[in-house]
């Protein structure tokens, strides 16, 4: 039987069903290589990315995130700043209106097994970052997480795991 979750914060009163098992079921192209709990306790988005609002989501998940009140580029795992604001991705038409604060609570929604008629937009939004991984292959040397830092801290927001290159 399918779980409906109903979210209501500061930036929508919203419901939605749970039509997949937790973390299984993924599209076949949709590989990433890091849980939304994974993500958060190595350290994205200046730990201010729910700004507190993240009751829908396993407490499980925050139990050893790097979490702030404020956007802090230093609980980044790679301590630097690799993110736009919110109204930088509004401008750019990146927020779809299901998930208010972009691609990542998009990610946590799938992982838990939402399915939505924007899938297939962000997981080509995700693909798109692969790119990158390239980059710092051709740049830097294996195991050298000092190089590209802030192109290594883009991967992690979108679950693609720089320090394996």
């Amino acid at each position: 039987m399918a779980k409906v979750i109903h979210v209501r914060d500061s930036l929508q009163i919203y419901g939605y069903t749970l039509d997949q098992s937790v973390g299984k079921h993924f599209d076949p192209a949709f590989t990433p290589d890091l849980t939304p709990q994974q993500m958060l306790e190595l350290g994205v988005f200046g730990g201010h990315y729910f700004q507190g609002e993240h009751d829908e989501f396993p407490a499980s998940w925050f139990v050893n995130a790097k979490m702030s009140d404020t956007h802090d580029p230093s609980l980044n795992y790679f301590g630097v700043d690799a993110s736009q604001s919110r109204q930088e991705w509004q401008r750019k038409g990146w927020i779809h209106e299901q998930d208010p604060r972009g691609w990542f609570q998009w990610y946590c929604r799938y992982y838990l097994g939402r399915r939505s008629d924007d899938d297939t937009r962000q997981m080509k939004r995700w693909k798109a970052m692969r790119r990158h991984v390239g980059q710092i292959k051709a740049a830097c040397s294996p195991g050298d997480e000092s190089c590209r830092p802030a192109q290594r801290q883009a991967l992690l927001h979108w679950a693609y795991d720089s320090r394996t290159i």
